[in-house]
């Protein structure tokens, strides 16, 4: 509470609408221009669906990529983690958005960065798989965090 009180204070601060601190998961600044399609303030229904169908969204997309690695199908994790990326950056889902954009980039064969290649498909699916472990966890820690947000407003 101390955190939405220190924001309405100084209206300079990152979060000036009363955002809770979302920590490096989700940018304020980007999660407040949703916000700020909503009609009603109290009810947060536009903004509310968006995210609500980005869970949903995320969920199908992780099924997808889950089996896109087990047919070995880099072409479609590259295309997978590029549309994932896309959606999460439009929220602000900043961790989860890093780590789709390094899939998209594994699944191109190129490093993490998409600056050199990486011909190699069985090293560049390993690193599909190890990226897979902590953008479920960001992804996770970012929808809790949103439904706890949802919650309360």
């Amino acid at each position: 509470m101390a955190a939405r009180h220190d924001s309405q204070e100084d209206p300079s601060d990152a979060g000036s609408t009363g955002l809770p601190d979302f920590g490096d998961n989700i940018d304020p600044m980007t999660f407040e221009q949703i916000l700020e399609m909503d009609d009603d303030e109290d009810e947060r229904e536009f903004s509310k669906s968006i995210v609500f169908g980005f869970f949903e969204q995320a969920e199908n997309t992780f099924k997808h990529m889950d089996a896109s690695l087990e047919s070995k199908d880099i072409a479609q994790l590259s295309s997978l983690g590029h549309f994932l990326k896309g959606s999460s950056a439009t929220l602000g889902l900043t961790k989860v958005k890093d780590a789709c954009e390094k899939i998209q980039h594994f699944g191109a064969y190129k490093d993490e960065t998409g600056t050199t290649e990486v011909p190699d498909k069985e090293l560049c699916l390993e690193r599909i798989k190890k990226t897979m472990i902590p953008l479920k966890r960001d992804y996770a820690e970012a929808e809790t965090i949103l439904k706890r947000y949802y919650q309360s407003t």
